[in-house]
């Protein structure tokens, strides 16, 4: 059965962070991520003959295991099976040391590789680099533990996916002749998200200044599916040392490049005669000016311009400090902009990079056409983010709202403009974000005259027009016009506001104009999903499926389109994708293989076992859970063990009302306490046979009866639920194992995706009447009682306090 997504990652994830001790996550992601790669290569291509990569015998996978629990097992990685796949492919570093700790975490670690579920020649749905997603996981994970010094090696794939979809490569303008290029490649991620918008097979080039960082990038371009990929490292900067140079000296062009280098680098001169602009042999800093001796951002800028061809385009990460510091950075920023070679600038919120908390940037050059180019497009993207443990993280909202944004260069109030390179000009060259697009909240001011003279201000009404002109009506319904001009007075009481908007017929119609488009949404998508079969590729499904409920949700006023598509690529990514893979591999039959749940406990010798979960709990399955097999077929008898359920519900409460009534030191059920201050079945029973027949006794007699009675039907209750749950459990086992294709595509199509996307867009029908709700009651709160009235209860209050203390004996003056 195939491995579920999820299951994967975070199986590796857990297994690895688990033996890795106290051992550093920089330095144990070499072992975790070696390791991967190997298994991979070996599963992939050992004994393929023309294959991309290869496995030398005696250096497979296999060949590792064999080495479990030798003292010399870490030697005999580098010598026997590094070392061989490094000659043979010239790739990879090595994992060094020696030592008994050493010894049994490597037995470990290939013990965990070793599961047949990770066997990785078995992958069907190939074009979507499960593997190379996984190691990409990985390294995120590693980066995050790894802090702020050494987990530069990894950008993020947010913004990674950014940049390769603002960049403009794309399937049509793209072919094997295409380059592209990483002058700090880190661990290749952003390429390989460039590449992968592409589509096609395009020459791929990076340089990396760090060895073990340029390792994992050549084992992530063949996780990926790239192996022809360059990526080279000297131990230099790509600044004093560039790779990549053609036969007259000078540097060698790509079309595109992207770039994350390292923020502000105050050694960037190291190795490089920067006397003079035309003291560099590359020519880099020619008619721009040299950057500051400190700081090594527009060095890194100036390099990639230079890199590029005359069309070229490139997207490079920076801090926001390149758009407005002052001096020789000034003077190459006002250069770039008279060249015309800054389209565009991007700026992103703080706390994304693993390297740094500060906010950066992205700028992207063009030099196509640069000098016809008479304005910059600026994004103020700096506050769609989530919080992700200690880190931001750009969600799939907020990136697909930047490409669309930028890529179409659409203005939106706070967000976007298309800036004059005039204006630019008058502002002295300074590029600062805020200068030009005021991305701050509206000031919420108070209107004294409101205050002083009651009435709700018209200007506050007029700033809810977006739902004024979906309820042209409703706005008549909640407020009428107040005696003073320029103000308005509530129609509604407070507490009536939200089922005045629910029920209101605009807001129903509005409704149903919503559902509409959903239903028109899931019309195109059914059978798309529905059509999955084996070797399916499930990213290029989610990307149609959710740009059709973009674009059909984009004439819609009030409901933001990007909220929508969130919730379903969060299903996505929490349920559906796990769901896609597993039908990918195994097909729609997966829905009809279910097993039982096995945990691990201890036997009463204190030995740990495999254990079967009964019950419905202890039910399985990759594609269905039993609640909807439940659901769909056995209504009946879930109806029966919930009414049961609900009567011992019942009765169990009963008996406490019964406890808290006579339970206490005085009451009638005080002497039925057991020696661990309990009261029982049994020790009712006991009490009650001590007083059976003493007449002064009969009022607890009574209580006694009536607490065994209940408690009898307690156990009856549960007897009786036990077997229908029993029953229950029986026949979802059995129709498990009747299900057709049809009914398990229904299932899980209908029942389980359809529906949570339902339920989905009811949850923003309701934001948006919350909002509207609450912003309503705010301002009725505001000017509900007037100043002057205030005033005057104030004054009554203190005239009866005043009253009061008089009659005490007090004089209050």
């Amino acid at each position: 059965m195939a491995i579920k997504k999820s299951e994967l990652y975070s199986s590796l994830w857990a297994s690895c962070d688990e033996l890795r001790g106290g051992m550093d996550a920089s330095e144990y992601k070499d072992y975790v991520l070696l390791m991967l790669f190997i298994k991979y290569i070996s599963d992939k291509y050992a004994g393929v003959p023309y294959a991309p990569i290869t496995v030398p015998d005696g250096a497979s996978f296999k060949n590792m295991v064999a080495l479990k629990g030798k003292t010399t097992i870490g030697d005999d990685i580098n010598k026997k099976i590094i070392g061989p796949i490094e000659q043979a492919n010239k790739s990879l570093g090595s994992i060094k040391g020696t030592g008994d700790e050493k010894v049994k975490r490597l037995s470990n670690l290939i013990a965990i590789f070793e599961k047949p579920e990770l066997n990785f020649a078995n992958n069907k749905a190939e074009g979507d680099d499960i593997l190379g997603d996984a190691y990409e996981y990985l390294m995120r994970n590693f980066a995050t533990e790894s802090g702020k010094s050494k987990g530069q090696f990894y950008t993020p794939a947010e913004v990674s996916r950014i940049m390769a979809k603002i960049i403009g490569i794309n399937n049509e303008n793209s072919t094997a002749n295409t380059t592209i290029y990483d002058p700090t490649c880190g661990s290749g991620s952003l390429l390989l998200k460039v590449a992968d918008e592409a589509e096609r097979k395009i020459t791929i080039y990076g340089q990396e200044k760090e060895s073990a960082t340029a390792g994992l990038a050549r084992m992530n371009v063949v996780l990926h599916n790239c192996p022809t990929a360059l990526i080279k490292c000297t131990g230099n900067s790509t600044l004093s040392d560039p790779q990549f140079t053609e036969d007259n000296g000078g540097l060698q062009q790509f079309d595109y490049i992207v770039a994350n280098p390292p923020f502000s680098s105050k050694n960037w001169s190291n190795g490089l005669d920067i006397s003079s602009e035309t003291a560099d042999k590359y020519g880099r800093f020619d008619g721009f000016g040299i950057p500051p001796d400190k700081n090594g951002d527009y060095a890194f800028l100036l390099h990639m311009i230079r890199s590029l061809k005359s069309k070229g385009k490139a997207a490079v990460i920076l801090p926001h400090g390149v758009l407005f510091r002052g001096n020789a950075e000034a003077e190459i920023r006002k250069n770039l902009i008279r060249r015309g070679y800054i389209k565009g600038i991007i700026g992103l919120p703080a706390n994304l990079f693993y390297g740094t908390g500060i906010p950066a940037c992205l700028i992207v050059i063009d030099k196509e056409n640069a000098n016809n180019r008479k304005a910059i497009f600026m994004v103020d993207a700096g506050k769609g983010f989530t919080k992700d443990g200690p880190k931001n993280r750009l969600r799939d909202q907020d990136i697909h709202k930047i490409v669309d944004v930028f890529n179409k260069q659409l203005e939106l109030p706070k967000y976007s403009r298309i800036v004059p390179i005039t204006e630019i000009e008058n502002k002295e060259y300074n590029l600062n974000i805020p200068r030009y697009i005021d991305s701050q909240e509206d000031e919420d001011i108070q209107d004294i005259e409101a205050h002083l003279k009651g009435g709700i201000p018209n200007a506050d009404l007029e700033a809810l027009n977006p739902y004024w002109q979906v309820y042209p009506g409703l706005r008549n319904i909640l407020f009428a016009p107040h005696q003073r001009p320029g103000y308005s007075e509530q129609k509604v009481d407070k507490s009536a506001i939200k089922s005045a908007i629910f029920s209101h017929p605009e807001f129903t119609s509005y409704s149903q104009k919503v559902f509409e488009v959903f239903e028109s949404w899931k019309q195109q998508a059914i059978p798309m999903v529905k059509n999955m079969e084996p070797g399916i590729k499930p990213k290029k499904l989610i990307h149609e499926i959710s740009e059709n409920l973009l674009l059909g949700f984009s004439n819609l006023s009030l409901i933001d389109r990007y909220d929508v598509y969130q919730h379903l690529m969060t299903y996505w990514n929490e349920t559906m994708q796990d769901d896609a893979y597993v039908i990918s591999d195994d097909g729609w039959k997966a829905g009809r293989e279910v097993y039982r749940i096995h945990k691990s406990a201890k036997d009463k010798n204190g030995k740990t076992k495999e254990k079967e979960v009964e019950g419905l709990d202890g039910i399985e399955s990759k594609l269905i859970k039993p609640v909807l097999i439940i659901n769909r077929y056995f209504e009946a008898e879930k109806a029966a063990l919930e009414e049961n359920e609900s009567q011992r519900d019942s009765l169990a409460s009963q008996l406490e009302e019964l406890e808290e009534e006579h339970g206490g030191e005085d009451g009638l059920l005080a002497d039925t306490r057991n020696d661990k201050d309990k009261i029982t079945a049994a020790s009712v029973k006991d009490r009650l046979r001590k007083i059976r027949g003493n007449t002064g006794d009969a009022d607890e007699q009574k209580v006694l009866e009536a607490y065994l009675k209940l408690s009898d039907a307690m156990v009856d209750l549960n007897k009786k639920i036990k077997e229908l749950q029993k029953i229950l459990e029986i026949k979802v086992w059995n129709q498990y194992k009747t299900l057709t294709d049809h009914e398990i595509k229904s299932i899980v199509v209908d029942d389980k995706w359809m529906t949570t996307m339902e339920q989905a867009i009811h949850t923003e029908m309701q934001r948006i009447s919350q909002r509207l709700t609450q912003r309503i009651k705010e301002l009725a709160d505001r000017y509900d009682t007037p100043m002057p009235k205030l005033l005057d209860e104030v004054r009554q209050l203190e005239e009866k306090v005043n009253g009061h203390l008089a009659k005490m004996g007090f004089i209050w003056k």
